[in-house]
């Protein structure tokens, strides 16, 4: 089996990878499918997926049967700025990647967010819930989702939240090394939503790939958290003498749109593949016992 990440480069593309060489994660090994599966790293500057031709071309040359989609333009106070870029790389290039594998016969695992909700929910949104999003990355995300829809026939479509992993930057990363310089932080309190391990995500959505179970999938942490009692627990695990303040959303302004709740259910995941996605306090410990000495 071939399977092409593009995207390869970013977090949790850089996972994804590491599972298929180590044979699995912290939550068991991979699918017996996937074993000895040839993996194709795609990341800018060798491949435009905003372009449709190059990116035809690539998936012609490689014949992957599997592509996991994890390329995109995730900045998303850059999105409301660079509206452009945030339409070729998230909505375009989705759009090409599921032309490019309908033709070529791959399956396609994309990966969205939860900032295709309005945030404005007060329970855990499900797979049914109505999108809304407040924010040009949400809405090009969005469009990449009904693409995907749209174009390809063996599609999944991976939601998450609130991302962090052992490759790349994130927020447990900013938060300890913001705590150690500064010794006090504030953060905000009154967005909620599910932290979610990279690990857990990457084996969820190998899952998925060695399957036939086509459809929308949430897949985040279990567990519903504010920002601040996340980066309170950050700073209790790593030991970090730092004070952690509560603030609110208005205090400290960003240019995108913040979900104000859009914490997900795994719905489809129980009924499916199932849902070994871990408690986000357990994952986080996890994931300080394997970085506690690097970041």
């Amino acid at each position: 089996m071939k399977i092409m990440i593009t995207g390869a480069n970013g977090q949790l593309g850089t996972e994804i990878i590491r599972q298929l060489q180590t044979g699995g994660s912290a939550l068991g090994p991979l699918p017996q499918r996937l074993h000895l599966a040839t993996v194709i790293a795609v990341d800018l500057p060798d491949a435009d997926l905003a372009s449709r031709h190059d990116t035809a071309v690539l998936l012609r040359r490689h014949a992957p049967d599997v592509v996991i989609n994890c390329a995109a333009f995730t900045n998303v106070d850059a999105c409301e700025t660079e509206p452009d870029t945030a339409y070729a790389a998230n909505a375009l290039a989705a759009r090409n990647v599921a032309m490019a594998c309908e033709e070529v016969g791959a399956k396609l695992v994309h990966i969205s967010t939860d900032y295709v909700f309005s945030g404005n929910a007060t329970t855990p949104l499900n797979e049914t819930a109505p999108t809304g999003p407040q924010s040009i990355y949400g809405a090009t995300k969005l469009l990449g989702e009904q693409y995907v829809k749209q174009f390809n026939s063996k599609w999944f479509i991976v939601r998450t939240s609130w991302l962090y992993g052992q490759f790349g930057n994130n927020f447990v990363k900013t938060i300890v090394r913001a705590a150690r310089e500064k010794g006090s932080l504030k953060v905000v309190d009154d967005q909620f939503g599910n932290p979610t391990n990279a690990e857990d995500l990457a084996h969820h959505i190998l899952k998925l790939a060695a399957s036939k179970e086509y459809g929308l999938y949430h897949c985040t942490g279990n567990g519903i958290c504010n920002w601040h009692a996340f980066a309170a627990e950050i700073v209790r695990l790593w030991g970090i003498e730092a004070t952690v303040a509560p603030c609110t959303t208005q205090e400290f302004p960003r240019p995108a749109k913040r979900p104000a709740f859009s914490a997900l259910d795994n719905a489809m995941l129980r009924a499916t593949v199932g849902d070994e996605m871990r408690p986000w306090q357990e994952a986080l410990a996890d994931f300080y016992s394997k970085t506690k000495d690097n970041i």
